[in-house]
């Protein structure tokens, strides 16, 4: 390993991955939940999409129609003046999003090692409404009793939301309601009640006035949520400087809740570090990371779909030492190692 990354890095490739249906092809498998689920390591990837075939000059889009729910592709004409085809990942309309160039799904991966990886052959969850129209991505699972909570973001036109899915095999899924409106993403629960109440961490992103940090909030039933408090923000001319929000699902330690959360600078350059959270009010911090645990700085993290990334969405316990798996370059899966002490020392 070098700095915490296993030597088999990307663990889970686009070669990896069957298309959803023969006309798409596969551009990323990134961005994966993580369970523990029997003697199984489970990811729940985010598969990205988009057509194999467009005619030249134009940009294809997939996307769910609205109304009847069945899956689209426009062509837009690259000579169109209302639209702006800079960022590979979207087409912008005065400086906004306008569309999605891919759509993602979410697909399980299975191991028994925790290294090697046999990827589904079909999604495990798709996008179905008109919440889901551009696709769905980046989930969080927590595993609490029998069953598994999966929160993920919910793109459409509308904007980015977070809903809830839950599962008790990684089979068979049933979509729960939209947990927290436009803008929001980056929701990760607790996996344990505090003081009988659900917690979770979660990302607003305001408009007029603020910046897309970190808030945690409390829940009585995990489908309302109330008690909504900042926890923390932006450091300016820090690796965390430009952009953060949570990362992987919270792990109790003795220290605390550890939670390990991503940051941009202001060349959109995504590291991750670490914040250690009260144990009985998660809502305290106690210590943050001053430089960060992994940049992206192999070659599979510094080039791909969209180069410069390192993300994590879920992580697992192992006594002392922590497996992150993170998406890297917005492209593959990767598995970073690191002890709590190499954690606690970027403090």
């Amino acid at each position: 390993m070098t700095g915490g990354r296993l030597a088999e890095n990307p663990i889970i490739k686009v070669s990896d991955v069957k298309p959803s249906r023969p006309d798409f092809k596969v551009v990323g498998a990134f961005n994966a939940g993580v369970a523990a689920y029997g003697d199984e390591t489970i990811l729940l990837v985010r598969v990205a999409e988009m057509p194999a075939e467009v005619p030249e000059k134009f940009v294809a889009v997939p996307l769910l129609n609205e109304g009847d729910g069945q899956l689209e592709i426009q062509h837009l004409s690259v000579t169109d003046s209302r639209y702006t085809f800079d960022d590979s990942r979207v087409v912008k309309q005065q400086g906004r999003y306008a569309y999605l160039t891919s759509m993602s799904h979410l697909r399980v991966a299975r191991s028994k090692d925790g290294v090697h990886f046999v990827v589904d052959e079909k999604p495990s969850l798709f996008p179905t409404d008109s919440l889901e129209a551009w696709g769905i991505e980046d989930p969080r699972i927590t595993g609490i009793g029998d069953k598994y909570y999966i929160t993920y973001s919910a793109v459409s036109s509308k904007g980015v939301a977070v809903r809830l899915a839950t599962t008790d095999d990684f089979v068979m899924y049933e979509k729960q309601s939209i947990l927290l409106p436009p803008e929001n993403k980056d929701a990760a629960i607790f996996p344990e009640l505090i003081h009988g109440k659900y917690y979770m961490l979660h990302r607003p992103v305001p408009k007029a006035i603020g910046s897309p940090e970190m808030w945690i909030a409390e829940s009585p039933d995990m489908i309302h949520w109330g008690n909504h408090r900042f926890l923390m923000g932006l450091r300016e001319g820090s690796w965390d400087g430009g952009r953060m929000g949570g990362g992987a699902v919270p792990l109790l330690t003795e220290e605390g809740w550890l939670e390990l959360y991503h940051g941009a600078d202001s060349d959109d350059r995504y590291c991750m570090g670490a914040v250690l959270l009260d144990k009985q009010d998660p809502g305290k911090v106690l210590a943050r990371s001053r430089v960060p645990l992994l940049s992206p700085d192999a070659d599979y993290e510094a080039f791909g779909f969209f180069g410069g990334v390192v993300f994590s969405c879920g992580a697992l316990l192992a006594g002392r030492t922590v497996r992150m798996y993170y998406g890297a370059a917005d492209e593959v899966m990767a598995r970073a190692d690191f002890t709590l002490e190499e954690i606690y020392r970027t403090f």
